[in-house]
């Protein structure tokens, strides 16, 4: 059976096909929205038009490479989060698409969200299939979140810990973005971390099962202004997001037990914050980057699971 997902989130628009007799992802195509130089997002107007640009060249790319007539059942995540009240307007272009090939092929749509679709990326891409039906804690650390969640069969059950302020993701590109690289710069920042030698104490603050990270965004420019090197800020500002982590992580666990930690989202792609967890972390699984930021795979396999 072979299922396709479609996702358009506020950073990037991603369709992937999934193939349930093999168990494979295989096609992913993922074209990232464009950002002004300088600023350090996008408006959601931006986005829809930017979604509605990119949506017919992927599933060309991806009908190049996959006859779409052999799609069997169609995902898409049609909101944010599992959550009442979480909409965006990029994602009614992902839903309208998918919502008209269902149509006019007859074939069953399965609505989920962008989270989710996170969620099952993550236990795909770090091959922790074995654990999708147990009970697992996840993080969802990305542009848009910092939260730990308590997930059953890949369903969120409850949001355990969260930040109260900013996201790590924003504290990432917002450090970037001095520094003059482009939006997003998760990826530019953790190169110049990569380069720094230096042994660096991080800071975090966790407290009732809520982070706080907008101090950090203050402590990067206290460092520039104070003469530390690009590389060193970027190295300090990743630890201390992967420190907050950890906490976060040690606090859910005396409280749920010990059980396995799955991590997605785009900050967790990061060599540095990865490295760091996994010294400090025990029962915890990461996902290579393109299973870790933004894309569609996880909504093609949750559609070949729910169909």
């Amino acid at each position: 059976m072979f299922t396709i997902g479609i996702d358009t989130s506020n950073y990037a628009t991603s369709i992937a096909v999934y193939d349930s007799k093999s168990g494979s992802i295989c096609v992913m195509e993922k074209k990232f929205l464009p950002v002004p130089k300088g600023q350090i997002g996008i408006r959601q107007s931006d986005a829809v038009y930017h979604h509605t640009v990119a949506i017919p060249l992927l599933l060309e790319k991806v009908n190049q490479q996959f006859s779409l007539n052999k799609i069997e059942a169609v995902g898409v995540s049609k909101k944010p989060r599992p959550l009442e009240n979480s909409h965006m307007p990029c994602f009614e272009v992902g839903f309208a698409v998918a919502k008209s090939m269902a149509l006019a092929k007859g074939l069953p749509l399965i609505e989920t969200t962008h989270q989710q679709g996170h969620i099952a990326a993550a236990i795909f891409g770090a091959n922790r299939m074995d654990l999708r039906k147990d009970k697992l804690l996840v993080f969802h650390v990305s542009g848009g979140t910092t939260d730990l969640l308590l997930c059953d069969n890949m369903q969120v059950i409850k949001t355990i810990s969260q930040s109260a302020d900013l996201y790590a993701g924003q504290a990432i590109d917002r450090l970037g973005v001095k520094l003059g690289f482009d939006f997003p710069a998760g990826v530019e920042v953790s190169k110049l971390a990569f380069n720094c030698d230096e042994k660096i104490q991080p800071r975090s603050t966790v407290k009732d099962d809520v982070c706080h990270l907008s101090g950090l965004e203050n402590l990067c420019d206290k460092l520039l202004s104070e003469g530390k090197s690009k590389e060193y800020t970027s190295k300090f500002c990743l630890l201390s997001i992967a420190d907050t982590l950890q906490k976060m992580l040690y606090t859910a666990r005396s409280k749920y037990g010990d059980i396995h930690c799955i991590c997605a989202g785009g900050v967790m792609s990061s060599d540095i914050i990865s490295e760091y967890m996994i010294k400090k972390c025990n029962n915890i699984s990461f996902a290579p980057a393109k299973f870790s930021s933004d894309n569609a795979a996880g909504v093609a396999l949750i559609a070949a699971l729910e169909d």
